[in-house]
Formats: structure tokens, C-alpha cells, sequence
């Protein structure tokens, strides 16, 4: 895993690195990207966070296919049923829900972004793709796991598409097809993906730290409220901001006519 940070740590670039495997899930990477999620989360100063793949072929292929077959086949040779990991797993699924990570995340999709690539994809709240990406939930291809994580592409495409695109585990949609169906708010020809990103990791710094976490909150857990019970979680939700510094500046930054500075408090 590499991560690197701009704008004086502000944005967190987190880059899966496992090119020479299309950047699988394997040798640890998954327990790697819980560790810098989790550290993008805890960092008082960090805002916003920008995921993607080193090399051009892949975002992520998923898991390691060639390690998991090399795994069960050893564990069918001793009789033995496949172990679980000792301790706590580290498990960055689902993203925001799970890990309690309230601040925005967007997914800078280069290449392939299959099965557990796509996991990593569908739980950032931006996806842009650059023009030669495709994305594939491949698990019924090969009898391997998946039906838990997903779970959350409903509220991202609904069921039709997203029935086309587990079932048939050879369907690849190609970066216009996502943007057709709101999956991914851009697609970008492949030289400018970065810059896209990072054109909306900048245009965050702008924005209030606290109103934005309460709205990814509100979006995240509101989605399954009813509207009226929605509304008043909300409404209470939001009462973290009176008093602050900053919901004193925000409306004179505007007054002023200048760009506001928030600490967040």
C-alpha cells in the first residue's frame, strides 16, 4: 500500500499497489487499506481521500485467485475446513457504516475493477473512471463469496442492473455504461484521470468539515429510514453545529465575499 498526502495532509492518496497481481487482494493488501483508511479517518487533519491502483491495468482484480487456489488446495489436502484469521479481522467493509469513516472518498478508477475491485469502488461516495476502465462483479464465475458486501450496489444502480451484473459473472461494463446508470459521476480520458480527482479533492477544502460529515451521515443511514423519522435524526443530527467556530465564518466568508477558513471546531 502507498499513501501519500497533499495540500499539507489534507488529501490522502492511497494507492493499492500490487501491480505485478493487478493490484489483488492478497498478501495482505485489504489488511493494508484498513490501516490507511482508518488512519485517513483518525488524522484531525485530513478531508479528503482519493483511492486508486498503481500501474494502467488495474484498479483491483479482486481477489488473488492464484493465492486463494494455491490456500484451499493445501487446506483439501490436510482434511482441513478453511481457517478463519486469528483475532480481529481488519475489514473495511462496508466503508462508511463500518468503519465509522464520515469524511468524503472518491475512487479514481484505472483499468479493471473486478469483484473485491469493485467492493473497494462502489463503497467511496465519488467514483471517476478513466475511458478504458471496465467493472465486473465476477464471484458466480468462480464459486467464491461476495453476496454480503454486494449488498449496498442496490442503492447505487437498483436491482435490475445490479441482478445483470452479479448473475452473469462475466458482465463488464465499460466506463460509459457505469456513467449511464449513476454509478460513476465521470469518465475521463485515461491521462486525466489524477487530475479529475484531484479536482474534486481540492474543491472539498472548501467546503465546512463538520456539514459535510453530517451529510454523508445523513445520506448513509437515512437511505433505509422512513422519510418522517429520517427528517427528525437529521434535524437532531445536525445540532453539532451551533456554537462553532466555523458556523460563524461561513456565513461571513460569504458576506465578505472571500473564501472561508474552517478549522473545524
Amino acid at each position: 500500500m502507498k499513501v501519500d498526502k497533499h495540500e499539507d495532509g489534507k488529501i490522502h492518496v492511497i494507492m493499492l499497489n500490487r501491480p505485478h497481481r493487478m493490484n489483488s487482494i492478497g498478501d495482505g493488501l485489504g489488511e493494508a487499506l484498513y490501516d490507511a483508511y482508518a488512519d485517513f479517518r483518525d488524522d484531525p487533519n485530513a478531508r479528503v481521500a482519493i483511492l486508486t491502483g498503481a500501474g494502467s491495468k488495474a484498479f483491483c482484480a479482486g481477489a488473488d485467485l492464484i493465492q486463494t487456489s494455491e490456500t484451499r488446495q493445501a487446506e483439501a489436502a490436510d482434511g482441513d475446513a478453511p481457517r478463519p484469521a486469528a483475532g480481529p479481522r481488519k475489514n473495511s467493509v462496508p466503508l462508511a457504516e463500518g468503519m465509522g469513516l464520515w469524511k468524503p472518498t472518491i475512487a479514481a478508477i484505472n483499468g479493471f475493477a473486478i469483484a473485491g475491485g469493485f467492493m473497494y469502488a462502489m463503497q467511496t461516495d465519488i467514483r471517476i473512471m478513466a475511458e478504458s476502465a471496465r467493472v465486473g462483479i465476477a464471484e458466480v464465475r468462480w464459486n467464491m463469496p461476495g453476496a454480503g458486501w454486494m449488498i449496498p450496489v442496490l442503492r447505487q444502480i437498483g436491482l435490475s442492473s445490479a441482478l445483470e451484473l452479479t448473475l452473469w459473472g462475466d458482465t463488464q461494463w465499460d466506463a460509459q455504461r457505469a456513467y449511464q446508470l449513476g454509478w460513476a459521476q465521470r469518465v475521463v480520458p485515461d491521462d486525466e484521470l489524477m487530475d479529475a480527482a484531484m479536482e474534486y479533492a481540492n474543491r472539498m477544502l472548501d467546503m465546512a468539515p463538520r456539514a459535510v460529515r453530517n451529510n454523508k451521515q445523513a445520506l448513509y443511514r437515512g437511505f433505509n429510514m422512513p422519510p418522517e423519522v429520517a427528517l427528525e435524526w437529521g434535524n437532531a443530527l445536525e445540532q453539532n453545529l451551533a456554537g462553532m467556530q466555523d458556523s460563524i465564518e461561513g456565513p461571513t466568508a460569504f458576506s465578505e465575499k472571500r473564501r472561508p477558513n474552517f478549522i473545524d471546531a
